[in-house]
C-alpha cells in the first residue's frame, strides 16, 4: 500500500527525502538540483508538495508541483527511494490528478540527459521531449519533457 499526502516542504520528512534526492542527483549528474526549487514554490496557489508512505508509515518518496505558465504546471523534486516499487508511478499519477484539479492542461519538467533512468520513466508514462524552456534554454545537458493532460 502506498499512501500519498500533502506535506509541508520544510517538514522533517520532506527535508529527509529532498536531501536523499539531492545526493542521488549529484551522484548522477554532478548537480543536486537544489537551486531549481525552494519550499516556497510549493506554497503558492495551484501548487503542492506530497510525501509517499508505505503501510507501516515509512517514507517512500516525494514530489512537487508548481505553476509554470498559465495552464502549464511543472513537476519538481520527484523522488522514490531505491527499491520502493511503484512509488514513482503513484506519485506521478497523484501529481497529474492534482494538476487537472488545478486547471493545468500540461505538465512539464526538466532532467539531465545523463539521467537515463528518469528519462525512461517519464517516457514510459507518456512524457515526450519538448523544446527546453526557461533557464534550460541553451543547456545541452538538460532535456525537457511535457505531457498533455486528458480533459475531464
Amino acid at each position: 500500500m502506498i499512501a500519498i499526502a500533502a506535506c509541508d516542504p520544510d517538514s522533517l520528512d520532506a527535508r529527509i527525502l529532498v536531501e536523499e534526492l539531492s545526493a542521488a542527483l549529484a551522484a548522477i549528474t554532478g548537480d543536486s538540483g537544489k537551486a531549481s526549487f525552494s519550499a516556497d514554490d510549493a506554497r503558492v496557489a495551484r501548487s503542492l508538495f506530497v510525501v509517499a508512505r508505505g503501510a507501516a508509515g515509512q517514507l517512500l518518496g516525494c514530489a512537487a508541483l508548481r505553476p509554470l505558465d498559465g495552464d502549464v504546471g511543472e513537476v519538481k523534486r520527484m523522488f522514490a527511494r531505491p527499491g520502493a516499487s511503484g512509488v514513482g508511478a503513484a506519485l506521478l499519477a497523484h501529481l497529474e490528478q492534482a494538476a487537472q484539479g488545478f486547471g493545468y492542461r500540461q505538465l512539464w519538467l526538466e532532467t539531465r540527459k545523463v539521467n537515463t533512468r528518469a528519462l525512461g520513466f517519464y517516457e514510459k508514462h507518456g512524457y515526450a521531449t519538448i523544446p527546453n524552456y526557461g533557464k534550460y534554454v541553451g543547456r545541452d545537458d538538460a532535456v525537457c519533457l511535457g505531457k498533455l493532460l486528458k480533459a475531464d
